[in-house]
């Protein structure tokens, strides 16, 4: 992978050194010595690896080609368009952009080749695990599925019951390479966790609530004998200050962007059935606290006329042709930048639940309400590594890593993978038809 990810850097670095060399060095006020063209390579370099870092475009054999493909292209678009910005702002006017976009294709075309080729070296490499599903009350189904569709990385071979005896399950999976374990009682995960430790078998295992929790502890060395810190107080003082300060930024620098885009929203929301364009429903956020969330209505006026909270399905009747639009994009969302000026929401966070729906969670749940330690978020942890139809229970655990694991960088990172989910139909896909929660 780190092979992979210096060919690709020097390929699409080159591409850009030329198109600069050839058509925008010579043209600027002042044109550049050789330190300042490798300057401007270097920015170039350096912005191109984040990106491509944030939207894990070098993923190679972890990702799918196609989500490979995805990332590296959002990435050379996000870069170039930067660096053309930054070109004009050097040549103090904008400079002819054809050799820009060629350039873009271009990268874009070596970018499938590489991944092609990447990738086929990496499975020859590196072949698909033969594992065995150690699974213990509540079923794996839903995870073997999942996992099945990565038939190149993962091939589950067999499967066993935690309900077996100890010594059985250590005779069945020390004829594997990998092992996936879910559900399994603690006592017998940490026996097969030590058994396989000892013998180099590499294994997958779904995590459990506190497991999510002590992965956020503190290490303290303070005797001989190592100490986990668990704070478990959600946001520090001075975390909460920055997020706020942050929020704040985001929320004027988007509404000055995003203003003329929401009345025109407003405008064929109000054209299309002269209801309101605003719809306001109570939420969740930090401590428990109710508010009103702001979203451009994308259902019919009566959508919930039986009084019954329930998720959208797919292809569902009650969403209008303008809510179709809006929420394939996202733009419904927009009304909440309101809801983060007024302190109700953050930019990042779990995404605010309804009341009844939360109460309906907790009685199979009772840790649900272990994400109302944070405010809730336009976007979040939930929402980019999840999809629209994620169960609960696995939501709850991805807001659960973003608490414990919160840092400002992380807050960054999501905002830009936002970008990403955005084009991905899996990310707003409804629920199954008739079904009022994702796993009911």
């Amino acid at each position: 992978m780190f092979a992979t990810t210096i060919i690709i850097t020097i390929l699409h670095s080159s591409l850009f050194a030329f198109v600069w060399e050839r058509f925008y060095s010579d043209i600027i006020v002042q044109p550049f010595y050789k330190k300042g063209n490798w300057l401007v390579v270097v920015v170039y370099v350096v912005i191109l690896f984040v990106f491509s870092g944030i939207y894990n475009g070098y993923k190679v054999g972890t990702l799918r080609m196609s989500e490979i493909i995805y990332s590296q292209t959002l990435a050379i678009i996000i870069s170039n368009v930067i660096c053309y910005f930054e070109i004009s702002l050097i040549g103090r006017k904008f400079l002819w952009v054809i050799p820009i976009i060629v350039m873009t294709v271009s990268q874009i075309c070596l970018t499938v080749l590489w991944t092609g080729i990447s990738n086929r070296i990496y499975y020859k490499i590196l072949p698909p695990h033969k594992m065995i599903l150690v699974y213990g009350s509540k079923s794996a189904t839903n995870l073997v599925q999942k996992m099945s569709t990565r038939f190149d990385k993962y091939l589950i071979c067999s499967a066993v019951s935690a309900e077996e005896n100890i010594e059985t399950i250590f005779e069945k999976i020390s004829s594997y390479s990998a092992i996936i374990m879910c559900d399994v009682p603690s006592q017998k995960r940490n026996d097969i966790l030590k058994f396989c430790y000892n013998r180099y078998i590499r294994v997958y295992m779904t995590p459990k609530i506190s497991d999510v929790i002590t992965g956020g502890a503190t290490k303290i060395h303070l005797f001989d004998t190592p100490l986990y810190l668990c704070r478990n107080n959600g946001l520090s003082l001075d975390q909460r200050f920055c997020k706020r300060f942050i929020d704040i930024l985001f929320a004027l620098v988007t509404l000055t962007i995003a203003g003329p885009f929401m009345l025109v929203i407003a405008l064929a929301i109000k054209l299309y059935d002269k209801g309101p364009v605003l719809y306001k429903q109570n939420r969740l956020t930090i401590n428990g606290k109710i508010f009103k969330v702001y979203k451009f209505r994308s259902m019919i006026t009566d959508a919930e006329k039986d009084g019954v909270a329930r998720f959208a399905s797919k292809n569902d009747s009650r969403i209008t042709p303008v809510g179709k639009i809006i929420r394939k994009l996202r733009l419904d969302e927009l009304p909440q930048i309101i809801n983060i000026l007024k302190g109700d929401m953050s930019v990042v966070g779990p995404r605010p639940e309804r009341p009844e729906l939360a109460e309906e969670f907790k009685k199979e749940m009772p840790e649900f309400d272990f994400r109302l330690k944070v405010k809730a978020g336009l976007t979040g942890y939930a929402q980019i590594f999840g999809k629209y139809n994620t169960v609960p229970y696995d939501k709850l655990k991805l807001d659960l890593m973003y608490i414990e694991n919160y840092s400002l960088l992380m807050d960054i990172r999501l905002i830009f993978m936002t970008i990403k989910t955005l084009f991905i139909p899996e990310s707003t896909e409804g629920v199954d038809q008739g079904k009022t929660t994702p796993n009911s």
